[in-house]
């Protein structure tokens, strides 16, 4: 149970998947506020103009035509009547379009940052392959000069490196535990306020004792 608990911890923290369900939650907003405008502003709109002269005529093609309280007087009854409504498939046709359009746009500054990525990637590759091919220079120089071999000097140079990536890295550990120290003194918890208060009022009885 518990090996099946990791491997379904590991499968829903994959980067790709919680993408997914990113895009998903966004797609389905989305689609809401395209389909809120193309229901509510854009069809009411092409049924108007579809309509407009020729009334329900132009906006519908009836195949059986059913009026209300069968009086053709009182105009038709869309509820009981079978007819097919033009303006809701060019709404549907817009829906499309627009969710296509927004799709190409995303797809579009999605590859234009992924492409300005690559090319800031590679610049600082090629930056360390020149700044690293520099140092070899420098150091062959420096091992001429001292009638020394290269690996020797390469070896020296590898491990001043080292040393001070891992000073540095000690020097950064160092100050995130003191800023976690300052923060947990100016934010002490409950326990410890009890703590420094009893700590208080044990020292104020001590002094009125001595006195």
């Amino acid at each position: 149970m518990r090996k099946f608990f990791r491997e379904f911890k590991a499968f829903i923290s994959r980067g790709n998947i919680l993408d997914l369900a990113v895009a998903v939650v966004v797609g389905g907003a989305f689609t809401a506020i395209v389909t809120a405008l193309t229901n509510k502003i854009i069809m009411p709109v092409i049924n108007y103009i579809l309509s407009a002269g020729n009334g329900l005529e132009s906006a519908y093609t009836f195949l059986k035509k059913v009026y209300i309280d069968n009086d053709v007087a009182n105009g038709i009854d869309l509820e009981k009547s079978i007819f097919i409504d033009w303006g809701a498939f060019i709404t549907a046709i817009l829906n499309f379009l627009l969710v296509a359009l927004v799709i190409f746009i995303i797809i579009k500054v999605v590859n234009a940052s992924r492409k300005q990525l690559e090319e800031i990637s590679n610049a600082e590759k090629r930056a360390a392959k020149i700044a690293k091919l520099n140092k070899i220079r420098e150091l062959k120089v420096k091992a001429r000069k001292e009638k020394r071999k290269f690996k020797e000097v390469w070896a020296e140079y590898e491990a001043e490196q080292k040393a001070e990536a891992e000073e540095k890295a000690r020097l950064e550990e160092e100050a995130k535990q003191k800023a976690e120290e300052e923060e947990r003194l100016n934010n002490p918890t409950e326990k410890e306020l009890l703590t420094q208060i009893r700590d208080l009022l044990s020292a104020g009885c001590g002094e009125n004792k001595t006195k």
